[in-house]
């Protein structure tokens, strides 16, 4: 099968369907839920569907046949849908919004306003995203099957973070995703990856209210 294209259309074969929807054949990333209420009608299992690959809230590969008003490596006209204290969030024709971070506006966004924008993965969170700043260039991240490597490179990071802010971090298991990627720049799956990993080599004890280095004897 061709290489999967985060934030752009695949042609993927349905696998099985199920009442919650139907399960797409993803390869080495393994399947890929289309939810039921973007399932085509009539589909069956071996069918070939058209359908768009993106994060949803919980940061999983999910599929949807609806046709978004940008794709990654893409230009358009996007509305401010809504806005927070980490950035703006487009309309970009999906049920999840287009996040677009205060350092990628050009000029402080506005909800209600439309802002021509750049749509790209980005490097580190391995999110799709978009900047207001077109005259950038922006790469799109490495492959899917590198991304252990971020987790590899953020656990030490962490444990250094700890170390130079008194060996406590507030951030855990329940705190947003946005927040977490204000402070580190990454995504609330690498840094839970990360932290389970410190915890696993006894680095870090976790608690209610955060995370803490473990004292070395």
């Amino acid at each position: 099968m061709e290489k999967l294209q985060l934030g752009k259309r695949n042609k993927l074969r349905v696998l099985r369907i199920l009442p919650h929807g139907a399960y797409l054949d993803g390869g080495e990333i393994g399947d890929i839920l289309l939810p039921t209420r973007y399932l085509p009608e009539g589909v069956a299992v071996g069918d070939i569907v058209d359908v768009f690959l993106y994060l949803d809230h919980e940061e999983r590969l999910t599929a949807t046949t609806q046709h978004p008003y940008i794709e990654v490596g893409q230009y358009a006209y996007l509305k401010c849908a809504w806005t927070n204290q980490y950035g703006a969030y487009l309309d970009w024709g999906l049920q999840k919004d287009l996040f677009c971070p205060f350092r990628e506006q050009r000029t402080r966004m506005e909800v209600g306003k439309r802002y021509l924008v750049y749509c790209y993965i980005d490097s580190l969170t391995y999110r799709i995203v978009c900047t207001s700043r077109v005259d950038r260039l922006h790469a799109a991240d490495e492959p899917a099957s590198s991304r252990p490597t971020l987790i590899d490179d953020f656990a030490p990071r962490l444990q250094q973070w700890l170390v130079e802010h008194e060996g406590f971090c507030p951030l855990h298991d329940h705190t947003p995703a946005e927040e977490i990627y204000n402070v580190f720049g990454v995504s609330k799956k690498v840094f839970k990856q990360a932290v389970g990993k410190l915890y696993k080599q006894h680095a870090i004890t976790l608690g209610d209210d955060g995370i803490r280095l473990v004292a070395e004897d």
